[in-house]
């Protein structure tokens, strides 16, 4: 698991009458966050960088 729940959790005390996260939740967002990172580092690469920077993303 990529993201964390308690993390998400505090985001979401701005987002007024959402409480609860599904699970599927959490599992399409780590499916999400890791193809990001995988392309940030192919970013990198391509770059001839072996640092993935925020411009990766």
């Amino acid at each position: 698991m990529i993201t964390v729940r308690t993390q998400i959790k505090e985001i979401m005390r701005d987002c007024e009458g959402i409480n609860n996260i599904s699970e599927d939740f959490i599992e399409k967002l780590d499916e999400k966050v890791k193809r990001m990172v995988e392309r940030a580092c192919e970013r990198a690469k391509n770059n001839g960088r072996r640092t993935v920077m925020g411009k990766d993303v």
